[in-house]
């Protein structure tokens, strides 16, 4: 299991996304800096213990309607070969040392274990607490097994999110903007195969769930 090191980051990961979100296609809080508070997430272990995977929940308070992002990110002690667009920025941990901070929709090991969670062969961790697991992440698969799936293609960001295509057809989306759900039973999108859901903090202290991830089989040719 992951350790979560109680130490200063310099600068915060709060601070890397005040920079990095307004570059990002699927950013539509207003013209200026965002205004951000961690809002939630959780967090997958990586099998090998070297990379760090988060899946945070910010909300960009800046605007009269505050919006809220699903920002998946990786940690590493070292540069990731071929993934310099990815680069969200680097931190000095207090513990580690420097860490190499990454989209991690182009991180082969975050989608490797978010294709584990989807299945049910990993369990979501706790964001904040060391061996903890998250008991408001929820998750569905139907299907055969996704180990094998390539999702190496680029992953393609619109003004909704990411799009991660395998060459089977099959697709991963990941909603960046998130957006509260009625009930649990309005979670899962028409035709979906599999999704990931969670919980968020919102603004007014009241708790949010939402759509995650969604894994669509067949959708290209």
């Amino acid at each position: 299991m992951a350790v979560i090191h109680r130490t200063d980051l310099k600068p915060t990961k709060l601070e890397l996304l005040t920079s990095w979100l307004p570059s990002r296609p699927w950013y539509s809080s207003g013209a200026g800096d965002p205004e951000l508070v961690k809002a939630g997430g959780f967090r997958l272990d990586d099998p090998q213990g070297e990379v760090g995977i988060e899946f945070m929940v910010v909300t960009d308070t800046s605007d009269t309607q505050p919006v809220s992002y699903l920002v998946p990110l990786t940690y590493r002690g070292a540069p990731l070969d071929g993934a310099e667009h990815a680069l969200v920025g680097t931190m000095e941990h207090g513990v580690l040392g420097r860490r190499w901070a990454y989209d991690g929709c182009h991180d082969p090991v975050l989608v490797a274990q978010l294709l584990a969670l989807i299945e049910g062969r990993v369990q979501a961790q706790d964001q904040n607490i060391s061996d903890t697991p998250d008991r408001e992440v929820t998750r569905s698969y139907i299907g055969g097994g996704l180990a094998l799936t390539d999702f190496s293609a680029t992953a393609i960001d619109d003004h909704e999110g990411t799009e991660l295509p395998a060459p089977d057809g099959t697709a991963l989306r990941l909603h960046r903007v998130l957006r509260p759900a009625p009930d649990d039973a309005a979670l899962l999108p028409p035709q979906a195969t599999g999704h990931v859901a969670g919980a968020w903090q919102l603004p007014d202290g009241t708790r949010a769930r939402g759509l995650f991830v969604a894994l669509h089989a067949g959708r290209r040719a």
